[in-house]
């Protein structure tokens, strides 16, 4: 089940009101709520790699790796995710992915030893 979004709300509903609406209504309320035709999982797959293959890995990014860990993809998955997608979004985009997932996933890394 998603969780009710209010990032846009919270950081922008004075500066930019629309885009706030939009932000938490539209793309996390409509949009990231349809699970019955794409799972929570794979939404999270779709965007990191979306972002991946734009360069966004700034704290927006950091935030998508985040859920999509809470998701259920794995370190190993986004380990294979990652390299599959360096071939076709750019190796040193790969690079800087790598670098936020091994921080995102540090506590499995820390707990498999």
């Amino acid at each position: 089940m998603a969780v009710k979004q209010t990032a846009g709300r919270t950081q922008l509903g004075e500066f930019a009101p629309k885009f706030a609406e939009l932000n938490d209504d539209v793309l996390f309320g409509e949009v990231w709520s349809r699970e019955d035709k794409l799972s929570l999982r794979d939404r999270s797959l779709v965007t990191v790699v979306s972002l991946m293959a734009q360069g966004l890995t700034d704290e927006s990014f950091r935030y998508h790796l985040i859920s999509a860990k809470a998701n259920g993809i794995t370190k190993e998955e986004i380990a294979e995710i990652v390299t599959h997608a360096a071939f076709y979004c750019g190796w040193p985009k790969a690079w800087a992915v790598f670098r936020m997932a091994k921080e995102v996933w540090a506590d499995e890394e820390a707990y498999h030893g």
